[in-house]
C-alpha cells in the first residue's frame, strides 16, 4: 500500500482563515494551527463539529466565531467554565459593573493565600517557591469567596472565573503550568491582579458543552461533519519512567479555583491529591504496552476514532506522541481514507514540505512537529 499522503493540500488555498481567540498559557496550545485547523473545515464544508479534547477552548472559539455549530467537550472543569463563558455567554452588558466591583474588592488573607500566596521580602534561605505574590493571592482570595456568595446563574459565574483565571495566568511566577514553580519571582508577578471582561463575539451557531471521559461523551453525541481530536500524548522517550506529572497535574489550582473545595494538598507545588499519577493518568498519556504489543495510546486513539460519529476526523498530533507514524496511520486506514497528512513546524508556524518515512522525521536541533491527519470515515 501506498503510504504518501496526497500533495495537492487543503491547506494550499490562498486565503487561511482567521479567528480571535482567548485562554492560558497551555503546553501543546494549538492557536498556532488555529487556522489550518479551520481551512479543514471550510474545505469539507462542514457545519456542525466536535471539538473532543478541547482545553483551553481556543479551537472551538474558533470554530465557533466561524460560523460552526459546536460540541466542545473536556474532563477538566476548568475548560467547561470556559466553554460556557465563550459558548454560551448569557446576554446583557452588566459584566462590565461586576468586574469592577471584582477589581475594588478588598483583599483577604484566606486559602488560596495560605497555599499558593509567596511574600517577596522573605529571604532566599527560607523562600518557598509559590505561583503567585501574597498581594494577588489576597486579592483571588476576597473575589473568589465574594463569587460564591453572589446569586450567579451558571452562565453568569462561568464568566467571572474565567475573568480570574485569565487574570491569574497574567501575573503568575511559573513556566506557564503548576507541577512546578520558579525559584525567583517573575517580572509580571508584581504586577496586581486585575480583572477584565472576558472577550466575547456573538455567534448564530448552536453550541453545546460537555464535560466527562471522551468515550463517554461521544456515546450521547449525534453525527457531526467534523470531529477534531488533540489528545494529551505520552512521551515517545522509552526512558521516561513510569510515574510523571499529568496533564491534569500541570493545571491542578485552575479546578480548584472553580470549584473553591480546598482539596487536601501534596508535595511542594501543593498540588490537589485527586491529581496523583495514579489518579488522573489519562490512557492517551500510557506509556505502556497492552497483552496484545500494541500501546495503549494506540488503542485508545483506535477506539476514538471507531467511536465518533463523524463524516471526516482531524487528528492532531506531535512528533514527541508515544505512538509512531506508521502506527497511526494503520489505525486511521483502517477506519476510513485517510485523505491528507501536513507536517506543520511549530516554532516557524509555516507549513513545511510534505515528507513521509515509517517514523517521525525528527529535525536538527531538537525542533517539535506537529501533524494534522485528516480522515473520512467509512
Amino acid at each position: 500500500m501506498n503510504h504518501s499522503p496526497r500533495q495537492i493540500g487543503l491547506f494550499a488555498d490562498e486565503k487561511i482563515t482567521q479567528a480571535n481567540t482567548e485562554g492560558i498559557k497551555y503546553i501543546g496550545s494549538k492557536m498556532l494551527i488555529i487556522p489550518y485547523i479551520l481551512e479543514v473545515a471550510r474545505r469539507i464544508n462542514a457545519h456542525t463539529v466536535l471539538d473532543g479534547f478541547s482545553g483551553t477552548t481556543r479551537v472551538s472559539q474558533a470554530f465557533a466565531q466561524n460560523g460552526y455549530n459546536v460540541f466542545s467537550s473536556d474532563i477538566s472543569v476548568w475548560s467547561e467554565v470556559f466553554a460556557t463563558c465563550y459558548l454560551r455567554k448569557c446576554p446583557g452588558n452588566h459584566f462590565g459593573e461586576l468586574i469592577a466591583y471584582f477589581n475594588d474588592i478588598k483583599p483577604t488573607d484566606g486559602w488560596f493565600t495560605e497555599h499558593y500566596g509567596g511574600d517577596v521580602t522573605e529571604s532566599e534561605n527560607v523562600k518557598i517557591k509559590r505561583p503567585w505574590q501574597r498581594h494577588n493571592t489576597r486579592k483571588l482570595d476576597a473575589v473568589r469567596e465574594a463569587i460564591d456568595e453572589m446569586s450567579l446563574s451558571l452562565e453568569e459565574k462561568a464568566v467571572v472565573l474565567t475573568s480570574l483565571i485569565l487574570a491569574l495566568d497574567k501575573v503568575d511566577s511559573t513556566m506557564g503550568h503548576f507541577a512546578s514553580y520558579l525559584k525567583n519571582w517573575s517580572p509580571r508577578s508584581y504586577k496586581s491582579l486585575v480583572l477584565k471582561e472576558p472577550l466575547y463575539i456573538e455567534t448564530n451557531g448552536k453550541h453545546a458543552v460537555r464535560r466527562g471521559d471522551i468515550f463517554q461523551v461521544l456515546d450521547d453525541l449525534p453525527e457531526v461533519d467534523l470531529a477534531y481530536f488533540d489528545p494529551p500524548y505520552g512521551s515517545n522517550n522509552e526512558k521516561m519512567p513510569p510515574s510523571r506529572v499529568r496533564y491534569a497535574a500541570y493545571y491542578h489550582i485552575w479546578t480548584t479555583i472553580c470549584l473553591n473545595d480546598r482539596p487536601k494538598l501534596f508535595g511542594k507545588a501543593n498540588r490537589r491529591v485527586d491529581t496523583r499519577d495514579k489518579d488522573a493518568a489519562s490512557v492517551f498519556e500510557d506509556y505502556r504496552r497492552s497483552l496484545s504489543g500494541r500501546l495503549r495510546v494506540v488503542e485508545a486513539i483506535d477506539k476514538l476514532i471507531r467511536n465518533v460519529r463523524a463524516k471526516y476526523v482531524l487528528l492532531s498530533y506531535s512528533s514527541g506522541g508515544r505512538a509512531t507514524s506508521t502506527e497511526l496511520l494503520e489505525v486511521l486506514q483502517q477506519a476510513g481514507e485517510v485523505v491528507e497528512i501536513q507536517e506543520i513546524e511549530y516554532k516557524r508556524n509555516v507549513m513545511s514540505g510534505m515528507r513521509w518515512t515509517n517514523k517521525w522525521v525528527r529535525p536538527k536541533e531538537g525542533k517539535n512537529l506537529e501533524y494534522l491527519f485528516l480522515l473520512r470515515k467509512h
